[in-house]
């Protein structure tokens, strides 16, 4: 398994297109780093669940379809970030999403420590390829990649059926990453003239994404690049 990070306590933010699997290495790095992983969707569930004001507004916004706001999103992060578990790190998974989250995210950093940002660039044809031959457990949602002409269609942990996700098509895997170009890719941008910031090779295996990734944050960390 890939090492932990050696020089203390280090605030993550992950950046990727759809299926770069930046979710997988966030969850990965978290766990070795013994810090919390912070997903928008998970934090807008909490929020919700807490009933806090803003996890009202949350809960309103998407009960009535709509996309929750920069402003609602970048105040549940505010709010997620002053509990005591995140005083010793943290990694982000799917925030900043945009520039405007980014700068709002500067300031919201102001006294957390060294922050490394670090995007996972996959090309988009491999992206295509890559989630076209993904298939999720119907029954227990274990992700698997069957290999070209590969007719494998039972989950190899439960037994249960093998599907292709709606949402892995190729022309709305293409929709996808037009769209994360449109409006997260400036992100990549905004971050990639600063000092704390390093893009990793993400057509490796995931152990050696995950090693490259936390290898990106110890350089930075030596460097006394990441803040």
């Amino acid at each position: 398994m890939t090492g932990a990070v050696t020089r203390g306590p280090i605030n993550l933010v992950v950046l990727g297109p759809p299926g770069a699997g930046k979710g997988t290495q966030a969850v990965d790095f978290a766990q070795r780093q013994g810090t919390p992983n912070i997903s928008t969707g998970d934090i807008l569930r909490d929020a919700v669940r807490a009933e806090s004001e803003l996890g009202r507004r949350a809960k309103a916004t998407i009960d009535a379809g709509g996309l929750v706001d920069d402003q609602l999103m970048i105040g549940i992060v505010r709010e997620r970030l002053a509990h005591p578990d995140a005083a010793r790190g943290f990694v982000l998974d799917g925030f900043p999403r945009t520039v405007a989250q980014a700068i709002a995210f500067d300031e919201i950093m102001t006294g957390h420590g060294p922050l490394a940002v670090v995007d996972i660039a996959v090309p988009d044809d491999a992206l295509v390829e890559r989630l076209a031959r993904r298939r999720v457990c119907g029954q227990c949602g274990h992700a698997t990649s069957v290999a070209a002409g590969e007719s494998r269609t039972t989950c190899e942990r439960c037994g249960g059926e093998l599907v292709l996700r709606s949402d892995d098509t190729e022309a709305t895997v293409r929709e996808r990453l037009r769209v994360y170009a449109e409006t997260t890719k400036p992100l990549v941008d905004y971050y990639s003239s600063r000092p704390n910031f390093r893009a990793v090779d993400g057509q490796q295996s995931p152990a050696e994404v995950g090693a490259a990734l936390t290898q990106a944050v110890e350089d930075m960390l030596a460097e006394g690049t990441a803040g």
